[in-house]
């Protein structure tokens, strides 16, 4: 089998166009972060973390990055790693999930805003914050009403 046939017919099982729904062994997931040699920390909807591994066949055919929801079947001879990875899910397997009540509720996403909004913003730990002091907002606030005047 070419590398292009298997990668075709890997994408085709890992996408399941036909959306069936989790065995009792199997549990939906998030992943949270990667950790090196096909091996991904992900909580379980009660808080639990562990290790889970991509399987040989999704190898270097599908990725899966932080904040991934994917299906896992438990490894019985796990002591680290305690699951493999059956499923890597997209929106509209997660929106299936959701009309059948199969989908856990401690995942369900309420984004909440802050007055702000700069929670999500990257901050730079390499370099120092820049720092500007003024010494009083009165000059500026007189500043801006001369322009005015003057237009």
């Amino acid at each position: 089998m070419s590398k292009v046939t298997k990668r075709k017919h890997v994408m085709n099982e890992a996408l399941w166009d036909d959306y069936e729904m989790p065995k009792e062994n199997q549990s939906i997931v998030k992943v949270l972060k990667s950790k090196g040699n096909n091996l991904h920390e992900i909580t379980t909807p009660t808080g639990e973390e562990y290790l889970v591994s991509m399987p040989t066949k999704f190898r270097k055919n599908i990725w899966v990055k932080r904040g991934d929801y994917i299906l896992v079947e438990p490894i019985p001879e796990g002591d680290k790693v305690k699951a493999e990875i059956v499923k890597i899910m997209n929106k509209d397997s997660i929106k299936y999930y959701k009309e059948n009540n199969v989908w856990p509720k401690e995942f369900d996403e309420k984004k909440e805003t802050s007055a702000d909004g700069d929670d999500e913003l990257f901050v730079n730990t390499n370099r120092k914050p820049v720092m500007t002091y003024s010494d009083s907002d009165s000059d500026s606030d007189s500043s801006d009403s001369d322009d005015e005047s003057d237009k």
